[in-house]
């Protein structure tokens, strides 16, 4: 089933993904996208029944105030403007104003209920069975008869990617892991046994540890260390690509906060996204990003929609660049190996505590500064390591888990006793905002 959508036209609000969630949440696909929509672009939206003009702090680019196009004050179709003073000189179009959103989360959700339901006519046909039938549909026009080629991690998103292709065109998929040497404990052995020997998927296994540490050695700068993952699993795929033979596609895992936080034409980059801000321009696959609209907790429920294991749905989130972006500043092999010990003893005692499922992410941090501690009655000079324990819902937001006392203190005693070159262990409360979920 074809879904009705209601597009958000980004005019410098702060708060575009909150109302887009709050409009799926009334059971209505929706879509944010740049203020400058064309008349063709908008054209080549389905099933679009009305279009939100969202105004806010900034709305000011390049020393200039932004509106949209004459295309949309034009289309026909229902507008709301909110917090966006433009609108009032289109007195011909089809539009409701409001200074700006309600605080009141029940105002809100009654404004959006009767603009969208009301207004645009749209039916409530948003869920993950109709994105799911959309999007086999979009794909297999997409690829036609040709090949996909999907990095696969085995983290959750390229893990849904995977079933989803599957579903859509099957035995065109190829699904690479590979092993760039920043993965934490286990993990490679994990991938294989999971999706070639129990999900009898076509996996191909690259072991690229040296190669990748070799081009991220003396690198400290966490943007170019990105670009440099990015960039090396895109050379890698195109090796892997050679071999096998009329690959054109390339498919990933890219979920909307990737595409949010790398930045947009109204606002400013959070960080860059090894799959979103990290490709290289002369890279020779078209994309497969089904999942690119999607929030975080939208993904899971795709992915069990598609029948995968509540275990690999609702498994720790992972970064694309691994425990590179968790090795803070140039990557050694010691604090590399800190890092991943220090994780499966995190990991470990979580789910010795029941803590796992119940947290949504938690992970270790080693920094590149030493501090003086006391081991065997001698004077050490070793690293700290960082834990970190958030919840969120979407990944735009994030706080801090309450953790017991005595099991930060059982972690603690562990990793100083267990893992080689360290003598502290920190607790990092900060929430997002106004930190991050990771350091890099």
């Amino acid at each position: 089933m074809q879904q009705d959508m209601i597009v958000i036209l980004d005019l410098g609000s702060e708060q575009n993904t909150l109302i887009a969630r709050e409009i799926r949440a009334l059971g209505v696909y929706t879509e944010i996208h740049p203020h400058d929509i064309t008349k063709e672009q908008l054209a080549a939206l389905p099933n679009v029944k009305g279009i939100i003009l969202n105004g806010g702090p900034n709305r000011v680019v390049d020393g200039a105030e932004i509106d949209a196009s004459g295309a949309v004050y034009g289309s026909g179709l229902p507008l709301l403007a909110a917090d966006h003073p433009f609108a009032a000189k289109h007195a011909e179009a089809k539009m409701q104003q409001t200074p700006q959103w309600p605080e009141d989360e029940t105002a809100r959700r009654d404004m959006l209920s009767a603009f969208v339901f009301d207004a645009c006519q749209a039916q409530k046909n948003w869920n993950m069975e109709n994105f799911i039938e959309d999007q086999v549909a979009l794909i297999r026009r997409q690829v036609g008869d040709k090949k996909v080629l999907l990095a696969l991690s085995g983290g959750v998103d390229s893990s849904v990617v995977a079933a989803l292709l599957i579903k859509a065109i099957g035995s065109q998929l190829t699904c690479v892991h590979v092993n760039h040497g920043l993965l934490r404990k286990g993990e490679p052995e994990q991938v294989v046994q999971v999706f070639r020997n129990e999900l009898g998927a076509n996996l191909v296994y690259v072991d690229a540890a040296e190669r990748f540490l070799g081009k991220l050695a003396g690198v400290a700068d966490p943007e170019q260390k990105r670009k440099i993952i990015g960039a090396e699993f895109i050379r890698v795929f195109e090796e892997e690509a050679r071999k096998l033979e009329g690959i054109d596609f390339l498919g990933q895992g890219t979920i909307y906060p990737d595409i949010v936080e790398s930045g947009t034409k109204t606002a400013k980059m959070v960080k860059s996204h090894h799959n979103v801000g990290g490709l290289p321009e002369d890279m020779q696959f078209a994309l497969v990003e089904p999942l690119k609209m999607l929030f975080k907790d939208e993904v899971r429920a795709c992915g069990v929609a598609l029948g995968l294991p509540e275990s690999m749905v609702y498994r720790q989130p992972f970064p694309g660049p691994g425990l590179g972006v968790r090795c803070l500043g140039a990557i050694t092999i010691d604090r590399l190996e800190a890092v991943r010990e220090s994780d499966a003893i995190l990991r470990e005692e979580f789910a010795n505590a029941g803590l796992q499922g119940k947290v949504w992410q938690y992970f270790t941090v080693v920094p590149d500064f030493k501090s003086v501690g006391v081991r065997d009655n001698a004077r050490c000079f070793e690293y700290p390591v960082i834990l970190r324990a958030v919840n969120t819902v979407d990944a735009m937001t994030a706080s801090i888990e309450e953790i017991d006392w005595k099991l930060l203190s059982k972690i603690t005693e562990r990793i100083t006793r267990e893992v080689k070159g360290v003598n502290r262990v920190l607790y990092d409360l900060t929430p997002k905002p106004v930190g991050t979920i990771e350091w890099e």
